[in-house]
């Protein structure tokens, strides 16, 4: 079962973020910044963090959020980020279930479209949405804000 996220949940969540190589690097389980930054996503209309539920448990999640533009024509883009499917479960199917749910959900606010950006070191993130009919289209791009540095 596919459903918006709880507080309740924010734990489970975070502990699937953390959970590659990626995420062990930057995420923190047991911080309390997680459940002030879920608060402020769930009293955002544009957002929806949404949890796959599996006899109970937490097995996958991603975030899906809506952007207003004035480009192609004042288009409302729907971007999806997180993806994470508990370990045990990947090839399972659960991915693709939650990826086309966050697209139902796009086609439901009649977005013009879908995107996403995943780590290029991810290649089977990368053919996985190839698989789903996501096209490399764009390169994308980020400035590290927390850096200690700046």
């Amino acid at each position: 079962m596919i459903r918006p996220a709880t507080a309740a949940d924010v734990p489970a969540i975070v502990a699937l973020l953390a959970d590659d190589p990626l995420g062990a690097t930057r995420e923190r389980p047991g911080d309390p910044r997680y459940a002030a930054a879920y608060a402020e996503i769930a009293a955002d209309p544009n957002q929806l963090l949404a949890v796959a539920e599996l006899d109970g448990a937490v097995v996958g999640t991603l975030q899906l959020t809506f952007t207003p533009g004035l480009s192609r024509l004042g288009a409302l883009r729907a971007t999806i980020e997180g993806v994470r499917v508990r370990s045990d479960q990947r090839g399972s199917g659960l991915g693709q279930a939650l990826v086309e749910w966050a697209v139902e959900r796009a086609r439901d606010r009649s977005a013009a479209l879908v995107q996403l950006t995943t780590d290029r070191t991810r290649e089977d993130a990368h053919r996985f949405y190839e698989r789903l009919g996501f096209v490399a289209s764009h390169v994308g791009m980020k400035l590290d804000l927390s850096r200690a540095d700046r």
